[in-house]
């Protein structure tokens, strides 16, 4: 993996860039649907690719590994070649998912013990065993087994998970070198930064992660309970040590306007699945604001559902249809309002990224988070 910082907004640290992986290019900042269990949900791989226009996707380590299961995934050739994705693709550790399956998980030196939430089978990952895992999976950029804190963690316990992930890093990192890809394109293996809301923890994980000089670099552990402005801060205070010239990752974040406030503070990717979980609850961000389909003022509405039109059901289908379709329970509704959200998402980065290189990202910005905080 390859990548080039193309330019630097004059007045923030936002940034435009180009990451290349054997599957393709990837321009920053960039948005990726999350894809759990080899679909992004509701939504056909051409729709993802031509209509939403994604340039990656991510799967999630902890689903595929249950389900279909390595097996059925290295048969196949890979996960690109199982759900028929020919674009770059990104998995998570499953660190998360242990995470939150807080009643089913014990976590010690070795890895994390869980228990499956499909059958209550037990299981492990190790530092080692998610590489290899992610290597059968076949991403293009994998990441570091860590222990997601929440964001109410006191510090004592945040010291000593952070200490634990570092040296979970430091296995993972080893087995990576010493292993190879399955499919005949080369991989990357991006560490995390931890260590909660406190600053001297993220400074001293951003340090440690800096000083291992890899392809590219992510931030996890936020968006987890702490205030948002914790969360920017945070952002701020670790994208000072982390190296500019490789790509920033925060993971799981999040809503438009934090996706923009990132942006701003120099992440260069993102996912989350709020456009697709949202959209199934009938959810849509618009450029003018957030719109409740299950509304009544929208019943009688027949003008389209963004007159901006970030993708072709935008022009195809009105308000008043898109309504009527999820008070009807239909499907075709919850499918629309997820290809909307995500076409929204990424008209949003690839908006931010023209910003950037024009040298206008700042007002823009302050601009569109005036107008996202609207509810219609």
């Amino acid at each position: 993996m390859q990548f080039e910082l193309q330019y630097v907004d004059p007045k923030t640290n936002a940034r435009a860039g180009q990451i290349t992986t054997d599957h393709g290019v990837i321009e920053t900042p960039i948005f990726m649907p999350v894809g759990t269990a080899g679909t992004v949900k509701a939504v056909h791989q051409r729709e993802v690719k031509d209509d939403i226009q994604a340039q990656i996707i991510l799967g999630n380590t902890y689903h595929l590994y249950l389900r279909p299961g390595l097996n059925i995934l290295e048969k196949a050739g890979g996960l690109h070649k199982f759900n028929g994705w020919d674009k770059p693709i990104l998995t998570d550790s499953g660190g998360f998912q242990v995470f939150s399956l807080s009643e089913n998980r014990k976590i010690t030196e070795e890895g994390c013990t869980f228990r499956s939430h499909i059958d209550g089978s037990k299981h492990i990952f190790t530092p080692e065993n998610v590489v290899d895992t992610q290597r059968t999976i076949g991403a293009d950029i994998i990441m570091a087994l860590d222990e997601c804190t929440p964001g109410t963690a006191d510090y004592n316990y945040a010291k000593q998970s952070l200490e634990r992930t570092q040296r979970w890093l430091d296995r993972g990192l080893k087995h990576f070198d010493e292993t190879e890809p399955k499919y005949g394109y080369s991989q990357t293996f991006f560490p995390i930064v931890q260590g909660c809301t406190y600053k001297d923890l993220r400074l001293k994980a951003a340090e440690y992660i800096a000083n291992k000089n890899r392809e590219g670099n992510a931030i996890g552990g936020l968006a987890v309970g702490e205030p948002a402005e914790v969360m920017y801060e945070m952002i701020e205070l670790v994208n000072t040590i982390l190296p500019k010239d490789k790509p920033r990752y925060l993971m799981g974040v999040g809503t438009p306007i934090n996706i923009l406030e990132g942006i701003e503070r120099g992440i260069d990717m993102f996912d989350c699945v709020m456009p697709t979980r949202n959209g199934r609850n009938g959810l849509l961000f618009t450029q003018n604001g957030t719109m409740n389909m299950r509304n009544k003022k929208w019943e009688d509405d027949f003008s389209p559902l963004d007159p901006f039109g970030t993708s072709y059901v935008d022009s195809f289908y009105t308000k008043a249809y898109v309504r009527h379709l999820f008070i009807a329970d239909e499907i075709l509704g919850l499918q629309i309002a997820s290809i909307h959200n995500l076409a929204f998402y990424l008209w949003l980065v690839k908006e931010a990224r023209k910003q950037i290189i024009a040298g206008t990202f700042s007002s823009w910005k302050e601009s569109m988070v005036k107008k996202l905080n609207v509810r219609l």
